[in-house]
């Protein structure tokens, strides 16, 4: 696929689809999104950003901030969006924040608004910066991090030769996502709908609310059982709620 940022996680799509474009966390890849997109349905055509760096994309070169990322993206993103402009974005963590840049700028230059821009597990754009600085971490601590989030089999970084793999793609996309900054005033029209669990270290219910500031669309928030990755554990319960409200903001 060289080069390529979107994969297809769907089957053919269906003839009156929605496409559904996916954002991994940091360190994530495309495919981690690949049991939303089972349960979400046929009706959706799913896709995930494949960031590089990593799986396929091994041999291309990170991207260490969160503009540059949306820059590459962008034109392959606005292909997907194509005429018919009845797309949604979801992003997860990190992807959240990817999410709403792009959404802003497929505003700003296409005149393309997403249905609905889902934000999952991620503090609003504005937020201040961490106290923690995880890409300055050792790599023990690092490691130690990640054992507490989930997401990351400790078995992997048991394995020096993986553990280098993923500790250097970590600190990459945490270093991009821990120095990026956004002004309270930076918006969107899409509707927001923001989710987290609600055992989540990295967010809470009150700090994802902060979300709606970032919209003159319609807000939602809701938190599911669950840590950081509460996905893995309601894939279904969240594949509901992205049916729900796209159909509704179809509605709108």
């Amino acid at each position: 696929m060289g080069n390529s940022w979107l994969r297809r996680l769907s089957p053919a799509p269906a003839a009156e689809s929605h496409k559904l474009i996916c954002f991994p966390h940091a360190g994530g890849s495309a495919i981690s999104f690949g049991p939303l997109a089972e349960c979400v349905g046929p009706e959706y055509e799913v896709f995930a950003v494949q960031y590089p760096g990593r799986q396929d994309r091994r041999r291309e070169p990170l991207v260490g901030n969160i503009p540059d990322l949306v820059d590459g993206l962008l034109p392959e993103l606005t292909a997907a969006v194509g005429d018919a402009k009845d797309f949604s974005l979801f992003g997860h963590s990190m992807g959240s924040v990817v999410a709403f840049e792009a959404c802003r700028r497929l505003e700003q230059e296409l005149g393309a608004s997403a249905r609905v821009l889902f934000a999952s597990g991620r503090r609003a754009p504005s937020a201040p910066l961490p106290e923690l600085r995880a890409h300055l971490l050792s790599d023990r601590e690092l490691c130690e991090h990640l054992v507490q989030f989930g997401g990351t089999p400790s078995a992997l970084l048991e394995d020096p030769e993986f553990r280098e793999l993923i500790l250097s793609i970590v600190r990459n996309d945490y270093r991009a996502i821990e120095t990026y900054e956004c002004s309270a005033d930076a918006m969107v029209s899409s509707p927001i709908v923001a989710i987290v669990g609600d055992r989540d270290p990295d967010a809470s219910l009150t700090e994802i609310e902060v979300w709606g500031s970032h919209t003159s669309g319609s807000f939602f928030a809701e938190s599911f059982p669950g840590g950081h990755f509460f996905i893995d554990s309601n894939c279904r319960p969240v594949a509901q709620l992205i049916r729900d409200h796209s159909s509704q903001a179809l509605l709108n």
